[in-house]
């Protein structure tokens, strides 16, 4: 993707309600990849501002594709509304880089939440949890679906090819996946 297309500019309108309503001329997976180290501090400050409370405004995103076709996603709930807002705070969003930024943060966390195979990605330490890094660099390369998610095989494929997971998680991997074939 070129630099002009990284950083399109999207449209934001906010409503009578305090939400933020953005409009953006491509769809989900089309943004960009992003930095690693763009997403940790976005992990960062998202951590941050969840263990302040902080939970931010409401935001609604149309993703129009050329033939006009869309994708619409509402982040609603108070911690995605949090993590929105930090990461608006520090990349912003206003730009297809920094949502892209946003909605990978958001689909990691979505990830690590429903694979039980990518809990060695995560320590939860006492602080608060520490993403792998290598975790990091796949969440900023891997590409977004048309849902604003990750696509869970292929991160698991990257994730054992990269050598993120050990020999038995990716021993219980292939166990799984041949009891979810039966």
């Amino acid at each position: 993707m070129t630099q002009a297309a990284q950083s399109r500019a999207t449209q934001i309108k906010p409503r009578a309600d305090g939400t933020l309503t953005y409009l953006v001329d491509l769809p989900p997976e089309e943004l960009p990849p992003v930095r690693p180290r763009d997403l940790s501090a976005a992990w960062d400050a998202a951590r941050e501002a969840a263990n302040e409370a902080a939970w931010g405004t409401p935001r609604l995103f149309r993703f129009i594709r050329a033939d006009g076709s869309r994708t619409d996603l509402a982040l609603a709930d108070p911690d995605a509304s949090c993590w929105a807002s930090a990461v608006d705070g520090t990349v912003g969003i206003g730009s297809s880089y920094g949502l892209s930024v946003c909605l990978r943060l958001l689909a990691l966390v979505d990830l690590l939440a429903q694979a039980p195979w990518a809990k060695p990605l995560v320590t939860v330490r006492r602080d608060g949890a520490a993403i792998d890094p290598a975790a990091l660099q796949a969440a900023a390369t891997q590409p977004l679906t048309a849902e604003a998610r990750f696509d869970h095989a292929r991160f698991r494929a990257y994730a054992a090819a990269n050598r993120l997971l050990s020999a038995g998680d990716r021993s219980q991997e292939a166990a799984n996946d041949r009891g979810a074939r039966q």
